[in-house]
């Protein structure tokens, strides 16, 4: 397939130099074509499965945190691919390229054989797989499958989960990596050993693989985009996960992990679903004693991260109730590894060379089974039940070229007293079911978590983890449809602002402004965060839509910071809710009061500030440069409390030098002030120059 895409570039590239006929749609076409396949290229490097559910989930999630430096080869690599794609435009200039004026027909072969390469190209395969999986599904026959734990857990045991990063079970394999993990291996043949274990859609990265293994529904994004996890005040508030399950049971939970855990939500998902602790970067940071050679580009090394929980480990141990220590080591991530400062002379010698990330995994597996055998030597030994899990399939790394050539598993080993070594054959088995395996060791009348089936079982029900192999996955989107409602539950009728100013939508609290689109049998069909001026635009007029912001949205001279939600439905039905109504809760189903003519547009904030900036009482003239301005009056406020308190507001209308003069006085010093402006989606706003600058006149606004 590779080569039939650059034989369809070259012709692009012959039938955009073949005539001049409309050569800057040719060129733009034929830029736009390449950067999006470059920015595939990059995609699929980090995927490693091009652009899926991963991708979406992280380019929505919170970002901070990621080990950026581990990738600046690939990054210099799309930089490169991008400026290429820019040439057709360059090309344009030439003018020693003497090409006929004339020909349609060349222009209509282009355009047709640009429309063919997209076709042939990953872009469109991702595309049609994307959409499979995320179109509107119903679910209602398999939603019976899902089932939570409810009976009483009859012997409490200690529990220690070690999720080790990107270590598959492959890597065990002695035949293709001899000598790589002896001590994996020593402690696999005293486990239940669970062999062939897959990752279904929505399992396969980080966040995915613990939500899927905790929880038993894969992870995917709720209707719209509201997967930027720092607007969400929960994460899957309607799913019941094992943490949830074992708190109930009076466990204590307790997370350790060497990355932050801002990135991509997971300690926003541990402390929704009855984790006590989640000690992450940050709290690392905190401990003075540990030195800059132990923290990597993501986070403090594997060495320092397991030998604190073995601390940890003793301290529950010594406490009266039952626990469960969850750790995620660090240093196998991918491309390359890491070596923490107790591996410094790890090597390992094989066939394939000094590389990084083997002498990795050889570091990983010494220290995780040090741990394990630690535990086990310990007085409390006997009463933990030890997991050993991945936490999902190696991402592209150092290594694929050999790993792309084997049978791809997961790794999941149990041990502890009681249970008995033997390898289990995960026959339709997935990362969905290792929750369930683990509450039927704790007791065997457990037998399901969510969707996942105790792969113990031999009679279990048909599952999720077969739906994922079952026809090619025909039937899985109705999984992936169900999981999608566990973020917000039910009702969606009513909205609210809670005391915290976030919108109470079923059982999840949104940071607005939020627009809710519901459709003509009141189902929430869409809940958008971002561009949400525009979603309100372009939005189906079929649909009833709920716009919540501040009421400078969506009218003038609202300078006291308050919430409104603006209503319109398919009957041309309006109505603007004020911050008193909504604090009591509004029906979205209420009739509404008619009205004439287009629905009317809204604005939404552009911060002109990157920062807030502490600033002293007194007068002040915020003066501004714009080049590029609306062509009407908008409003421009001074806020601060991390932008909830309008300090002043001014309807302004730039000179023709685009220069905007606003005062203002502050009675108090205030610590984040900050300027934004109120636009259409449509209106652009740049700024050249800004200053704030003191001032003895009397303020307006």
């Amino acid at each position: 397939m590779l080569w039939i895409l650059l034989l369809s570039l070259l012709l692009l590239s012959w039938l955009f130099l073949a005539s001049a006929k409309w050569v800057w749609w040719k060129a733009g076409l034929f830029s736009l074509l390449l950067l999006a396949l470059s920015a595939w290229w990059l995609i699929d490097k980090l995927s490693g499965d091009g652009l899926n559910a991963a991708t979406l989930y992280h380019l929505g999630a919170d970002m901070e945190g990621a080990g950026v430096a581990d990738f600046k080869g690939y990054i210099a690599g799309f930089i490169v691919l991008a400026a290429v794609s820019l040439l057709p435009l360059f090309a344009t200039r030439v003018k020693r390229w003497r090409r006929p004026t004339a020909g349609g027909a060349w222009f209509a072969g282009f355009a047709a054989l640009w429309v063919a390469t997209i076709m042939i190209s990953p872009l469109a395969r991702d595309g049609q797989r994307l959409y499979q999986q995320l179109r509107p599904v119903d679910f209602a026959r398999i939603a019976p499958e899902y089932q939570m734990p409810t009976q009483a857990l009859q012997r409490p045991r200690n529990i220690v989960w070690i999720y080790g990063e990107s270590l598959e079970r492959t890597y065990l394999d002695e035949a293709v990596f001899p000598g790589l993990m002896p001590n994996l291996n020593r402690l696999a043949a005293k486990s239940l050993d669970v062999r062939g274990l897959a990752s279904a859609e929505g399992g396969g990265w980080t966040i995915a693989g613990l939500v899927s293994s905790m929880c038993g529904v894969p992870l995917t994004t709720s209707q719209g985009d509201e997967n930027s996890m720092d607007r969400m005040g929960s994460f899957l508030p309607k799913a019941v996960c094992l943490g949830d399950y074992l708190k109930q049971q009076g466990y204590t939970n307790h997370y350790l992990g060497g990355a932050n855990g801002q990135f991509a939500g997971k300690g926003q998902f541990l402390a929704s679903h009855g984790f006590d602790e989640v000690h992450d970067l940050a709290w690392f940071k905190q401990q003075k004693k540990i030195g800059r050679i132990h923290y990597s580009a993501w986070g403090v090394h594997d060495d320092v991260l397991l030998d604190t929980a073995y601390q940890r480990f003793e301290q529950l141990s010594r406490q009266d109730a039952p626990f469960m220590l969850t750790t995620l080591t660090m240093d196998t991530h991918h491309p390359a590894g890491h070596l923490p400062v107790a591996c410094k002379g790890e090597r390992y010698q094989s066939q394939y060379g000094n590389i990084g990330m083997l002498n990795a995994l050889k570091c990983t597996d010494r220290l995780i089974s040090q741990l394990v055998e630690r535990i086990q030597a310990s007085p409390y030994g006997k009463d933990t039940l030890i997991v050993i899990a991945s936490d999902h399939l190696a991402m592209p790394n150092d290594l694929s070229h050999i790993l792309t050539k084997q049978k791809r598993e997961n790794l999941l080993l149990f041990l502890g007293d009681g249970v008995a070594p033997r390898q289990l054959a995960a026959e339709d088995g997935s990362t969905l079911d290792s929750g369930a395996t683990l509450l039927s060791l704790l007791d065997p009348n457990l037998q399901t978590m969510g969707f996942g089936r105790s792969l113990l079982d031999d009679k279990r029900a048909p599952s999720a983890s077969a739906a994922a192999r079952r026809d090619d996955g025909r039937d899985y989107p109705q999984y992936l449809a169900f999981a999608r409602s566990l973020w917000l539950g039910e009702p969606t009728r009513q909205l609210k602002i809670d005391g915290d100013d976030q919108v109470v939508v079923g059982l999840q609290h949104v940071q607005p402004p939020v627009l809710l689109e519901y459709d003509k049998d009141w189902d929430l069909k869409s809940v958008y965060l971002e561009n949400t001026s525009r979603q309100f635009d372009d939005a189906d007029p079929d649909n009833t839509l709920a716009y919540v912001d501040r009421c400078t949205a969506f009218e003038d001279g609202s300078a006291d910071g308050d919430w409104c939600a603006l209503l319109v439905n398919r009957d041309n039905g309006i109505k603007l809710y004020r911050d008193g109504e909504l604090r009591n809760g509004i029906d979205v189903d209420a009739p509404l009061d008619a009205f004439q003519g287009p629905r009317p547009s809204v604005r939404q904030a552009h911060m002109i500030t990157q920062k807030g900036r502490r600033t002293r009482a007194g007068q002040y003239m915020l003066q501004l440069v714009a080049s590029t301005r609306p062509d009407r009056g908008f409003w421009i406020e001074a806020v601060s409390s991390q932008r909830k308190v309008v300090l002043a507001q001014q309807w302004v209308q730039p000179d023709a030098d685009g220069k905007i003069n606003v005062a203002f006085g502050l009675d108090h010093e205030v610590d984040d002030l900050e300027i934004r402006a109120w636009l259409n989606h449509a209106e652009k706003l740049a700024v050249d120059t800004f200053a704030l600058v003191p001032s003895r006149g009397r303020p307006r606004g």
